[in-house]
């Protein structure tokens, strides 16, 4: 098939092993399509959007929310539309929660008296 990959081939084509491509498949960000063998079929656009779900995951987003950007996402970002805009504004609201509670762990770990 002309334009489509296997499992391998993106895996080579993206630098992400097989068993994490699997893993994004079963958290339903990476929806493949099935030849008459049964295997995984990927599309043309399919690297893009691994290294999109890469990128995502490296901001801290969960795959729930990943899941929820994906369809929104073009080729230089996310389109920007309330659901996007309420995904990002909850993940950045639970990375400055962490920040607030990394900085009180910090200065409470300063504050401790060495004599």
């Amino acid at each position: 098939m002309a334009g489509h990959m296997l499992i391998g081939e993106l895996s080579r084509r993206t630098g992400v092993p097989t068993r994490l491509l699997r893993y994004y498949e079963e958290q339903g960000l990476l929806v493949p399509q099935r030849d008459s063998n049964d295997y995984r079929i990927y599309d043309d656009r399919a690297p893009a959007t691994v290294l999109r779900i890469r990128e995502l995951l490296g901001t801290g987003l969960s795959t729930r929310a990943i899941r929820e950007l994906l369809p929104c996402a073009t080729e230089v970002g996310i389109q920007g539309c309330a659901r996007s805009r309420a995904v990002l504004a909850e993940g950045l609201s639970r990375i400055d929660e962490r920040i607030q509670d990394l900085t009180r762990r910090r200065s409470a770990l300063i504050d401790i008296p060495l004599t």
